[in-house]
Order: structure tokens, then C-alpha cells, then sequence
């Protein structure tokens, strides 16, 4: 953690104009402010934007582009192109976010010097310089640099920048104010979302997670991507609130949103029962009438295993289908779980074992207890091949989720089934670490049980989970892993999962 900075608070302070920012390029402290090197989106195209220094207090709706600048300063000259992805809701070129997966980079290694360019003025190179190629103005109360020249104006060309000197005062300069500030702006956000509260600790560094990462509380459908309207949904007429030990649904052979759902084949023990089954499954006919069984505990069963998966799903793969709004079995119906958002206290931690980020409860979580959704952009199959081919890592998979449950008994072709993409958009849950031993598995839940294309993934704990332990899912999944090769193919990321039947790799 850094260092307590007192941020001054006694004079009104302006803020530059985000809308007009190109990009952070270099840091320094002057007079004891921390201050950052400003490039301004300009219309011309000489290799002089208009560039000016900025105390870290006028930069606070520019939060993301210092937090930007700030990953990488130490990593690259800027003078270098690294490769870069766009954020799908903006213009504005990024790094490409860390992976659970990430390795550190070794950031002890000495950053190049980067050569003067003629074109720096005797002024420029000698003196503390406040604005290159241009001059400050305000718009609406905002501060701006706008392109501007002539005898007293210092100009720089951006292929300079940073020069020498720049580089060296940027490495000496210390940035607790402004760490201190995107942390307290991811704070802020955490705050909004719904549901119980996401804490952010991070005892290992002054690092934050990417400020670029929205929280969104439901899929966001990209181009492409069509989902069945919600009024459209069939529900259970033959339930009500009121039934047996009013909690809903109480009989499964009169629930009609288990139609699709699995049957309890050893609860078949008659053999004309055992006759017409086999008849449905040859002929494809419905199952209604046949023993199933609700997901969730009720209530009436040991208090903490009220809401949690019973055996008959925890221990398969069988998709979970839920009642919903056009349901008649009221909104406290005991079949619906997941839809009503989590309720547990969860926390974004740093690792300390080169894993990145990772996420734990606050609470003890027991086997079955229902954890969050995965929430992210739906795209197609062939956006996702376009952004995993832009992708500068295979670590990308590591954030995309087939929709494919359905796949095979809906007869849906590869490039029609929908995939979601977390990366830059989703929930806590994107912060869930790899391990060869989970203790939380996804699961498949519906809402409409005619949607075969749209669908939630959800978590739950495959056992009981202790306050503080750290939350991990298998990125192969069971079903996935089975035959993974045990050596690793060109290009494979190595797991630092550190479980005892570790699989030593991912994405081999």
C-alpha cells in the first residue's frame, strides 16, 4: 500500500477535458506535486500534438489514462509501439488486460534511453518546460491545450518524448497520490454495484485493477447476437405460491419450466414407467410426469443448506432450468436462485504468487451455496475468433465462455453458438483464479427453457469454503480436461495453481 498523501483541498481545482486527451506519456514532480506529461488530440499531423504538464488533482476524470500509463511506464519506452486493442465502447487504443494467468513481467529491468530529437529547442532541453506545442485554454470550465506556434513557444516532436531527462526524473518520481486516487475511484465503483459488497484489498503493492473494467449486472448483446424477448418466456401455470409448504413450486411433475430438465432415472423402478421413458427419449417426446428434481434446497431442510444445489445437480452436468417472471408460482418460488443476484460478501485481493488478482468470501460458503454470475459481452463465434486473433496473448481464453450447452442436442453448427467475452466488461467473477483442485464450479442455468442459445453461467461451491480461502474454478473444466496431453505444445501457458495433482499446463 502507499503511503497516507494528504491530497490539498483548499483551492478549486480545474479539471482537464477527458473528451480531448489522447494519452498520459510521462510523470514527473514539480514543487512537490505529483504531475503528468498530457498529449492532446490534435486534427494535424506533423508529429507535434499539442502536450502539457498536469497536476494529478486536475486529472481526476482521467483516472484510466494515468492507471494506463502507470502499468506500463516501467515496462517499455514509450517511444516504442507496443501492441494494443481497442475497448469495444471507445476509440481509444489500450493495453491488453492482465490474465489471471499473467506472469510478472521483470520490472527491475532497465527501461532504454531514448535519443534526443533535434527538433527540442535550447529552451525546452534546459528548462522545466509546463507546455509543448501549444498553449492551455478552458472550454466549458475545462482545461485544454490547443495546438499553437511560434517564437515562444517550446516545441518537442512526440517521437522525443520522453527525452532523457524526462525518463530519468519519471523513474525517481514517486506517484502515491495517484495511486491513491485510482484506488479510491475502483472504490467508488465497487460501491455501486448491486448486491452485497465487493471489497478491494491489495497488501502487496499500490497496483488496482484496470479502471477500464466496467461492472455490468446483466449480458451485454453485441452485433449479431438475438435473445428470445423476456414476455416471451414460458412460465408454470399449474404451481402456486401457495402449494404443500408455500415455497412455490412444490411438485416437480406439475412445474412445466422442468420439461427439458433431466430425469431421475434411478427413481424409475416401474416397468411401463421404464417403457414410456424409453419411448420419450427414442422419439424425443416430452418428459413432463416423469421423477425429476428441483435444484435447490427449501427451506425446512439444515438452515445452511437452504438454496444450495442438491447432489443430483452438484455432482453432474445436468443444466439447471429455473422458474421465472411469467412463472405462477410467486417471486419467493424455491426454484429460483440464481436470477435473484448474489447475496455473498465477496473480495478482489492481489496474489502474491504471480497469479495477478484473485477473489475470496468473507463468509463461510457452503457445498452448493450459489456464488455469482459470469457476465460479460455475448458475441459470435466469429467476433470471438477475431478478438482472441487481436489478442497479443493466449491467455484470452482465459476470459471467454462458449455458450455451447445446447450445442449438440439442438443440432446448432460451431459458428452459430454465442460466446461470452468478460474481458472488458462483467462482474467480480472475472477475478476467479485457475486450480487443477476447484473448490467452485460453473453451471448452466436457464430461464427460458426454449432459449437454447442464451443462458447464465453460474458458480457455486463444489464444497464447503472457509472465510478468506481463495475462490478457484478449472478453466478446462472436468468434462474439458479429460485426455489433456501432459506435454505442452508451443506456446503453452504454464499453471501456477500450485495444487498437488496440478496439471503443470493450460491451453496446451
Amino acid at each position: 500500500m502507499p503511503a497516507m498523501v494528504v491530497i490539498p483541498t483548499g483551492r478549486p481545482t480545474r479539471r482537464v477535458r477527458l473528451d480531448k486527451v489522447h494519452s498520459i506519456v510521462c510523470n514527473r514532480v514539480k514543487d512537490g506535486d505529483e504531475q503528468f506529461l498530457v498529449r492532446w488530440k490534435s486534427s494535424t499531423s506533423t508529429g507535434k500534438p499539442p502536450l502539457s504538464w498536469h497536476a494529478v488533482n486536475e486529472l481526476t476524470r482521467c483516472l484510466e489514462l494515468v492507471q494506463e500509463y502507470l502499468e506500463t511506464r516501467h515496462k517499455i519506452p514509450a517511444f516504442q509501439q507496443s501492441k494494443k486493442r481497442k475497448s469495444p465502447d471507445t476509440d481509444i487504443e489500450i493495453e491488453r488486460r492482465a490474465s489471471p494467468l499473467d506472469r510478472r513481467l521483470n520490472l527491475s529491468s532497465r527501461t532504454p534511453s531514448i535519443s534526443r530529437s533535434p527538433s527540442v529547442s535550447s529552451t525546452a532541453s534546459s528548462a522545466v518546460i509546463d507546455v509543448y506545442n501549444g498553449v492551455l485554454d478552458s472550454e466549458e470550465g475545462f482545461l485544454l491545450c490547443r495546438p499553437a506556434s511560434g517564437p515562444e513557444i517550446p516545441e518537442i516532436n512526440i517521437t522525443a518524448v520522453p527525452t532523457v531527462d524526462m525518463a530519468h526524473a519519471a523513474r525517481r518520481a514517486r506517484v502515491d497520490t495517484a495511486s491513491i486516487l485510482i484506488r479510491a475511484e475502483y472504490t467508488r465503483r465497487l460501491e455501486k454495484v448491486p448486491g452485497s459488497k465487493i471489497h478491494l484489498i491489495n497488501t502487496y503493492d499500490s497496483t488496482t485493477p484496470s479502471l477500464r473494467f466496467r461492472y455490468i449486472t446483466d449480458y451485454i448483446l453485441r452485433e449479431g447476437v438475438f435473445k428470445i424477448d423476456q414476455a416471451a418466456q414460458v412460465g408454470c401455470k399449474q404451481c402456486s405460491p401457495h402449494m404443500g409448504r408455500d415455497i412455490g413450486c412444490e411438485y416437480t411433475k406439475k412445474c412445466d419450466c422442468l420439461e427439458y430438465a433431466a430425469v431421475d432415472e434411478n427413481r424409475i423402478t416401474d416397468p411401463d414407467m421404464r417403457d414410456a421413458y424409453n419411448h420419450a427419449l427414442a422419439t424425443g417426446g416430452s418428459t413432463i410426469g416423469f421423477p425429476k428434481k428441483f435444484p435447490y434446497f427449501a427451506e425446512g431442510a439444515k438452515r445452511e443448506r437452504a438454496g444450495c444445489l442438491v447432489p443430483f445437480y452438484l455432482n453432474s452436468r445436468r443444466p439447471i432450468y429455473e422458474c421465472n417472471d411469467n412463472c405462477n408460482c410467486g417471486p419467493h418460488c424455491r426454484n429460483k436462485n440464481v436470477q435473484l443476484g448474489r447475496t455473498v460478501e465477496l473480495e478482489i485481493f492481489k496474489v502474491r504468487d504471480g497469479r495477478g488478482w484473485g477473489l475470496r468470501c468473507h463468509h463461510k460458503l457452503y457445498e452448493g451455496q450459489f456464488i455469482d454470475t459470469y457476465r460479460g459481452e455475448i458475441i459470435t463465434d466469429a467476433e470471438a475468433t477475431r478478438r482472441e486473433q487481436a489478442s497479443s496473448s493466449k491467455a484470452k481464453a482465459s476470459y471467454l465462455y462458449s455458450l455451447d450447452k445446447f450445442a449438440e442436442s439442438e443440432g446448432l453448427e460451431p459458428e452459430d453458438v454465442y460466446v461470452v467475452d468478460g474481458e472488458f466488461m462483467g462482474g467480480p467473477t472475472k477475478f476467479i483464479n485457475h486450480c487443477c483442485e476447484p473448490n467452485c464450479r460453473q453451471y448452466t442455468v436457464s430461464y427460458n427453457k426454449h432459449d437454447c442459445r442464451v443462458y447464465d453461467i453460474a458458480f457455486f461451491a463444489c464444497r464447503d469454503i472457509e472465510a478468506g480461502e481463495e475462490l478457484t474454478f478449472d478453466y478446462l473444466d472436468k468434462e474439458e480436461s479429460e485426455g489433456v496431453d501432459e506435454e505442452p505444445g508451443e506456446g503453452a501457458i504454464p499453471c501456477l495453481c500450485g495444487a498437488a495433482k496440478c496439471r503443470k499446463w493450460l491451453w496446451t
